[in-house]
């Protein structure tokens, strides 16, 4: 446990000599102020423009499925960059053979941010959210967060040699959060070309009201993670 927070904050240390991955950190609570007062405001705004009832407000719970990732993927990215900056110093391989571990360094690196990750987006959601979500809903939420954001920071360590190659992955591997837009706009049974992608379950659980819908997001995302884990310790 002692080398496991040591390899974190050694990681904690690198972020600060980085400061584009330090702001990334900060990054939730900023989104988080513009989803719950600029989206509200705009929303007025364009009911008075357009004479209309609603125009975003039937869409907030998508906004809140968006920022219960936006937390887990900005902190994943953080340590997926990190990992990344190890492996390109060949330095990853190397600390599997020290008291960290396989197990301490995966831990170190993706298990530690996620649990914070975790534990900031229960903790911000019930703050920014734009509607009236119940306990379980955050929960759920939170946890289709935490595991979307494992999955975003293992594709950009799976799929990248270097960090500049992980900003481009990101930026790709990012659009599977949008898989959750899918149920809001389309009720044909097209929809489910996009089984695959968790974030599409969420989307569907919260629009439809379909609690079972979550547990197929926590089994999809397990598969996910599972693969894409043993493909990144085969690559190291």
């Amino acid at each position: 446990m002692k080398a496991i927070r040591l390899s974190f904050f050694q990681m904690l240390q690198y972020m600060r000599r980085d400061m584009m991955l330090f702001v990334a950190c900060f990054a939730p609570i900023l989104a988080g102020l513009m989803f719950r007062y600029a989206i509200p405001f705009l929303e007025i705004v364009l009911t008075d423009l357009f004479n209309l009832p609603a125009i975003i407000s039937p869409y907030y719970a998508l906004i809140d499925i968006f920022f219960a990732m936006l937390s887990p993927v900005m902190f994943c990215f953080v340590s997926a960059m990190v990992s990344l900056e190890e492996v390109d110093e060949n330095t990853a391989a190397y600390l599997f053979i020290t008291p960290l571990g396989k197990t301490g360094y995966l831990a170190a690196r993706f298990g530690v941010p996620a649990v914070i990750a975790f534990i900031i987006t229960t903790i911000l959601l019930p703050v920014f959210k734009l509607t009236s979500l119940s306990f379980v809903e955050i929960i759920s939420l939170t946890i289709g967060g935490t595991l979307q954001g494992i999955i975003i920071s293992l594709l950009i360590v799976t799929l990248s040699s270097n960090k500049l190659e992980g900003m481009a992955v990101t930026k790709l591997s990012t659009l599977m959060i949008f898989g959750a837009v899918i149920p809001f706009f389309i009720k044909h049974n097209i929809q489910y070309v996009l089984f695959l992608l968790p974030a599409f379950w969420i989307g569907k659980a919260i629009s439809e009201n379909t609690p079972f819908c979550v547990l197929l997001a926590f089994a999809l995302s397990a598969i996910w993670i599972f693969f894409l884990l043993k493909q990144y310790l085969q690559k190291i």
